[in-house]
């Protein structure tokens, strides 16, 4: 079967908050920080619609099967003063999420060569993305693609001062 990917619809809003929904649980597993109810998707979603509306951006979705396997989020953003001009502006894929009984399909792949092809279209350059620290099998699968490690972030929990 065929993936096509197309730009987001408005028939496509009870699927998509499903598939935040995966992705929220999925993160959680990694992470332990997510919420993963309904609302917690829904919200989401309304976050990258304002996002997207305010900044620009493209809402990219997948289907196979005549369904909506996936999706991916990017939004274009600029970077710091230090980076060198000509490096700043960057496409940045914000989401990227393919139903769980949906993988191994091409689905992700297909989504990444679409974003990168909008991201060149509008003009830019630079395609980044970020992986949570224990996602090996994303970080694998976009390495494969050609991505490669730019930064780290580091993550300390701090308390208040009890005393």
């Amino acid at each position: 079967m065929a993936v096509t990917i197309r730009e987001r619809e408005a028939g496509d809003r009870e699927r998509l908050v499903e598939l935040f929904h995966q992705l929220n649980v999925h993160e959680d597993n990694i992470t332990g920080d997510r919420r993963t109810d309904r609302a917690a998707a829904e919200e989401a979603l309304a976050e990258i619609e304002g996002r997207l509306a305010e900044k620009g951006g493209s809402f990219l979705v997948a289907e196979l099967a005549g369904g909506v396997a996936g999706l991916l989020v990017l939004v274009y953003r600029t970077d710091s003063v230090y980076i060198r001009e000509e490096h700043r502006p960057y496409a940045l894929i914000r989401d990227l999420v393919v139903d769980d009984r949906q993988r191994r399909r091409g689905i992700g792949r297909a989504l990444l060569d679409a974003a990168e092809k909008a991201a060149v279209a509008a003009g830019y350059r630079r395609l980044v993305l970020g992986v949570l620290d224990g996602n090996a099998a994303a970080e694998a699968a976009y390495a494969r693609q050609g991505y490669r490690t730019y930064a780290h972030d580091l993550e300390k929990i701090i308390a208040p001062d009890e005393s």
